[in-house]
């Protein structure tokens, strides 16, 4: 049985079309990443802003690494069985997947990479279904 799967990615969410014999199949993860810092206790409107409210560069990077690591693994699961992968999005997000899916030997299916602007459920499945009727 021939699986093909297509998704849109961001650094927030990527919807997944897997298209097989049997039928199609919507799946949606939605990522925990947050790019903005957070700051603790009051907010700079009530209270005075020190730079110590803001987590350190570095770790702050080291977080959201391990955020998306977390939410690419996560994405990968759901793909693993394709033979066919098409990726798409509008920012970084499917080249790093791209590079993941790579480390895990998973590279050889992916049959395309673009890069689109945002898109509704419907056009992204639209896309999808036109990719690989051709």
């Amino acid at each position: 049985m021939t699986t093909k799967t297509g998704l849109w990615i961001d650094h927030r969410k990527a919807s997944i079309l897997t298209i097989t014999e049997k039928g199609e199949d919507k799946k949606e993860i939605l990522s925990e990443v947050e790019k903005q810092p957070r700051r603790s206790g009051d907010s700079p409107l009530k209270g005075s802003y020190e730079s110590s409210q803001v987590p350190a560069d570095d770790s702050r990077q080291r977080y959201f690494t391990g955020e998306l690591n977390t939410y690419y693994d996560e994405v990968i699961a759901c793909i693993r069985d394709a033979e066919s992968i098409l990726i798409f999005g509008p920012g970084e997000a499917k080249d790093e997947l791209k590079k993941r899916l790579e480390s895990n030997n998973l590279g050889k299916r992916i049959v395309g990479i673009e890069t689109v602007d945002k898109m509704t459920d419907n056009q992204i499945a639209a896309k999808i279904r036109q990719h690989f009727a051709e």
